[in-house]
Parts: structure tokens; C-alpha cells; sequence
């Protein structure tokens, strides 16, 4: 069974995995269920049914505002194989964002998850001109369907005949999907991709899951973002059961009773469980703490590169004693963790892939597919602070300035409705214009240092490049975000937000009284005050005079996706803080 269009995995894993029984997997009310690749084709198919009794023509845009669920499944695959274009959309995103998006891209469906994003979307449905209906998933009331009376009409209204006359329409270079960026400057902008584009993707990126078919992926990432979404297409090109996560808090749970062999990760979720993995030594009797800080420390010196005798042996007494619990707090099975979305700390490539949670970093962007390079398990396919070997079949090349730039299959047909800042993007010898700077290790790894429009001057003429600077002081467990500012000024300043999550340890094991129920009070406590000068103190020792963060202030707020600092993908948006706190900035440069 050859896959030329995304659909066609469905046949391919009948044709080669049809005895798995839990080809999918969601939690309902509690509960698992598992649908095997029979029920998968049956929803795929009653919803392709039903949309064509709705009237949806190919060429179509579907919206799917959605967490991880069986259903997001159902609804891509039935979307794509009548020729409609599914758009995925993140459910955290503002009204007004809803409103610009699904008005751009003529969505004729929506379907939606959630109570608060139905009063959300209530607000503006009168607004999109395009728009037939909104189904939610669950029965909500307020007059709109839901997901099973798609799935009957689809049952009533069968025509198998024309829909396999429309598949085989669907050609390998048709449009896919439309995925809207997650807009750190201005709008976001509909990245049209092809079939062809995301299959050549996922097969290129075959080596990174081990060939384990019957073997289980835990996915909690949202499948609205190009990563996950491809991430699972290419599980089931490899045979893997994919379980969803209830949600973010249930991971560990969720972890330990699937018991997957590969999941997916970004650097923030890394970082906290590496928090809590540290925190927890904290409480434990003194020779049990002393041995489980020296197994810590010795996987945070691992070395991907190969170690020394004497490193091995420490290593398997620390393995035998400390790190097969860590390894079980995930089920204990993992044989490989894919992390994207933004560059990940050196120590915790280190520390994660010493204790048996092999780490595999990746680079991309939704234009591309989204996976430009990927770390491997290939002699010379990994190395701490790089993201790995460029894929097969791609052209990527360092521009003076220090871009990366992208030449290949993976490229986006471009912006939908958007030729002028698809041309400025796309050059005119086919080469995707990335926005970040990177260098080319030796054995061809390659690394990215920051973001080129992030980089500014100081007044005495030196660059700034934040993204490194941010970076490093993220190791703090003290800091959650941090942005570093000074373009044109003497020197560079930040601002700190607190993590909240890790305060109240703190402040109670610090014997610091009742915590304080306003944020502000945590802030202005002196002692709170000088340990973040120490935190400061300590980070600024690994830049220049030039990059160190002379003044800075704490932020009582905690910057998220839902207050719009940060966006879906937990990139800050540097204009929108910068214009939010201008005032406070100011005062920093005075």
C-alpha cells in the first residue's frame, strides 16, 4: 500500500497492523477507550458521509478548535478524503483571533470543544459570512449539533462509491491543511501544505521511533500544532498505538498505565519535571538524599558523545539505584523523546539522556512541515545544543547574516490569501527565508543561536542576541520567564516573571511563614528580592559585559497563552510586552 495522500495511512495500517486493537485511544469520563483500525476507518468514513450530505465540496475549510481526542482523528482524515481542507485551531486563542482567522480562511464548519470556548466563539459566529454550522462535540445545547448526529447523518447518508471517486481526486500535491502561525508579530498567517510535503516529512523522520509496531506513543502535545500532528502520522506509519492524555496534570498518571514507548515533549515540560525531579531529593532521609543528589550529578555529566570507564561505572550503580525509578515515574518503557518547539538547556539533554530518557532535539517551522533537522540515533546523529543532521532530500544553507534557509519538500505552497509576505519569505530560487540564525557543528549538526529579528544594538554599537541570554536564566528554578530588552540603551535589562509553580516549596522549606496570598507581597519580600539579585549574579557570569542583564525587574503576573504575553507554542510575544510594559521599562533605563 503506497501513502501519497495522508488518508492512505488508514488502508496502509489495515494492510500491515490490522490485529492492533487500540489503534487510537481518549480518555471518556474517566475511562479509556480504544478504537481499533476497523472503527477508525467507519468514524473517517460517516464523517466524509456526513459533511457531503452537509453540502462541503472539496476545496472547503473545516475548522477544528480542539484539545487531543479520537475525534480530532475521525475528523481530519474524513475532511481530507472528500477534498476539504481541515484548519486546525488552537482553543486558547482570543475572540478577536477567532474572528480574523475563520473569517480569512471562509470556514464553512466549526467544531468545537468546551463550554468557555462556546461562549467565546458565541460571541462572532454572526460575524463569519462563510460559516454553515457549528457542532460541538458533547451534546451543549444552545442549538447546535454535536459530533454523533454528524456520525448518523453520515450512517444515513452512505455513498461509498463517490467517495472513493472523490479520494482518488485527491491528488499528492493537492492542499492538505491550512495551519495559521502562532503569531508572535501581528496577525497570524495561514500556511498552506501540501499532502506531499507532510508525508515526505514523516517518512524522512522514520528512523527516530524504533521499529516497535504494536508499541504505544502518549501524545499530549496539541494536535492543532504542525509538530504533534505530523508526529502521529508518522506513529502510524511505524505501527504505534497512540493514547491521548486526559489533559497536561494527568501525564504521569497517564504515563505509568500505557506505559509508551515514544512521546513527544517541548523544553518547558522537560524543565519542570527535571524541577520536580530535583525537588523531590529535598525530603528524603540523609544518606538516601546524599546518593540520590550524586546519582543527579552524574547523569547531569553524560555524555552523548561516548564516556570514560570510570563514568560507566559510576553510571550503572547510579542507574541501578536511582535511575530506573526516575525511568518508571513515565512508565518505565521509554525508548525515545522528540523535543521541538524551542531549544532545549545542554545540562538537560544530558541529565534526561543519562537517566534513560533518550532525548532526540528537533528544528522546524510550520512552513516547513514542519522538521527542517532532527537528532538521530546514528553514530554522529546527536549532540547537546544542536538539533541534528539536516533530513535527507533537503537543501539548507547559512546566508551571511547567519540565517538558516530551507530548499526542499518540505516547503509551504506559501500564505493563504497572502502572496506579498509569501514572496517575502520565499526567494525567488525556492529557498524558505527561516527568521533564525543557526551554524553548521561538525559531522553537519546543525544549531540555532536566536532569533535574527529578536538581536538588537546597544548604544555603543554591540549586539544583543536575547534568545541565548533567556535561555540560560531559565535554568533558575526561581525563573519562569524572562525578557531581555535594551535595544539603542547603554546596556540590557529584563523582565522576570516568577515561577509560581515552585514559590510555595520554596518559601515553606525556607520556614518563611504563611505565603503570602498576593503575588505583589511574594515579589517585594526582601529576601525574595536578594535571592533573584543572586540568581541574576549567577547567570550573568556566563556572557559578556555587554549581554549581562544589568538592571531588571520581577513581575508579580504570570505571562501565559490565555493573558496573550506568550503564544500557543509559549513564545513570547516581545511587542506586545514591550508595549504592556513600556512604563516599567522606561524606569529601567533611567
Amino acid at each position: 500500500m503506497e501513502v501519497t495522500r495522508i488518508f492512505d495511512l488508514l488502508p496502509y495500517i489495515k494492510e500491515n497492523y490490522a490485529w492492533q486493537d487500540d489503534q487510537l485511544a481518549g480518555k471518556i469520563n474517566g475511562e479509556w477507550r480504544r478504537y481499533s483500525i476497523d472503527e477508525y476507518i467507519e468514524y473517517a468514513n460517516n464523517v466524509s458521509y456526513g459533511l457531503l450530505a452537509l453540502g462541503i465540496q472539496k476545496g472547503d475549510k473545516i475548522a477544528i478548535i480542539s484539545g487531543n481526542r479520537p475525534e480530532w482523528n475521525f475528523l481530519d482524515i474524513g475532511i481530507q478524503q472528500i477534498g476539504a481542507v481541515p484548519v486546525p485551531i488552537y482553543p486558547t486563542i482570543s475572540e478577536s483571533d477567532y474572528e480574523y482567522i475563520l473569517s480569512l480562511a471562509e470556514v464553512k464548519i466549526i467544531f468545537s470543544e468546551g463550554a468557555e470556548l462556546l461562549a467565546k466563539l458565541q460571541h462572532i459566529l454572526d460575524k463569519i459570512t462563510s460559516l454553515q454550522e457549528l457542532f460541538t462535540f458533547i451534546d451543549r445545547g444552545k442549538g447546535h449539533r454535536y459530533f454523533s448526529q454528524l456520525i448518523e447523518l453520515g450512517k444515513q447518508n452512505q455513498q461509498p462509491e463517490l467517495l472513493e471517486k472523490l479520494k482518488a481526486d485527491v491528488k499528492t500535491d493537492d492542499l492538505a491543511t491550512i495551519i495559521f502561525t502562532s503569531g508572535t508579530t501581528g496577525h497570524q498567517k495561514g500556511v498552506m501544505l501540501r499532502h506531499s510535503n507532510i508525508i515526505a516529512n514523516f517518512k524522512c523522520c522514520e528512523p527516530i521511533p524504533p521499529a516497535l509496531p504494536g508499541a504505544h506513543a502518549l501524545s499530549f502535545l496539541p494536535l492543532c500544532h504542525v509538530y504533534e500532528r505530523m508526529i502521529c502520522y508518522l506513529w502510524h506509519w511505524k505501527g504505534y498505538c497512540i493514547y491521548y492524555a486526559e489533559n497536561i496534570g494527568t501525564i504521569a498518571d497517564d504515563a505509568k498505565y500505557v506505559q509508551p514507548e515514544s512521546m513527544t515533549c517541548v523544553p518547558r515540560i522537560l524543565e519542570k519535571l527535571y524541577d520536580k525531579i530535583y525537588i523531590a531529593g529535598e525530603s528524603m532521609p540523609f544518606l538516601k538524599r546524599t546518593i540520590y543528589y550524586w546519582a543527579l550529578e552524574v547523569a547531569m555529566n553524560y555524555k552523548l558523545e561516548g564516556n570514560w570507564w570510570y563514568y560507566n561505572l559510576k553510571h550503572r550503580i547510579a542507574d541501578k539505584l536511582v535511575y530506573g525509578k526516575l525511568r518508571n515515574i513515565l512508565g518505565g518503557k521509554l525508548s525515545v523523546v522528540v523535543s521541538g518547539g524551542a531549544a532545549l538547556q545542554d545540562r538537560l539533554v544530558n541529565f534526561f539522556s543519562g537517566a534513560g530518557f533518550p532525548i532526540m532535539e528537533g528544528y522546524g517551522l510550520t512552513e516547513t512541515s514542519p522538521v527542517i533537522a532532527v537528532s538521530n540515533f546514528s553514530k554522529h546523529g546527536r549532540m547537546a545544543g544542536t538539533v541534528g543532521p539536516v533530513l535527507e532530500g533537503l537543501d539548507v544553507k547559512i546566508a551571511p547574516d547567519g540565517e538558516v534557509l530551507c530548499k526542499g519538500h518540505n516547503v509551504m505552497i506559501g500564505y493563504y490569501k497572502n502572496p506579498e509576505e509569501t514572496a517575502n519569505v520565499i526567494d525567488k530560487d525556492g529557498y524558505f527565508h527561516t527568521g533564525d540564525l543557526g551554524k553548521f557543528e561538525k559531522h553537519g549538526l546543525l544549531r540555532i543561536t536566536g532569533r535574527k529579528k529578536a538581536l538588537f544594538k546597544t548604544s555603543f554599537g554591540k549586539y544583543v542576541n536575547p534568545n541565548l541570554v533567556e535561555e540560560k536564566f531559565k535554568e533558575s528554578p526561581f525563573i519562569d520567564q524572562l525578557m531581555v530588552t535594551g535595544s539603542g540603551q547603554k546596556f540590557a535589562a529584563a523582565l522576570i516573571t516568577l515561577d509560581w509553580a515552585f514559590m510555595p516549596g520554596w518559601w515553606a522549606r525556607h520556614k518563611m511563614g504563611a505565603y503570602p496570598k498576593n503575588r505583589q507581597d511574594v515579589v517585594n519580600n526582601p529576601i525574595i528580592e536578594k535571592r533573584i539579585r543572586k540568581e541574576v549574579a549567577k547567570y550573568n557570569k556566563h556572557f559578556g559585559d555587554y549581554e549581562r542583564i544589568k538592571k531588571f525587574t520581577v513581575i508579580a503576573d504570570e505571562w501565559t497563552p490565555q493573558t496573550r504575553e506568550l503564544t500557543p507554542t509559549l513564545k513570547l510575544r516581545r511587542s506586545l510586552i514591550e508595549e504592556r510594559y513600556k512604563d516599567i521599562i522606561a524606569e529601567l533605563f533611567v
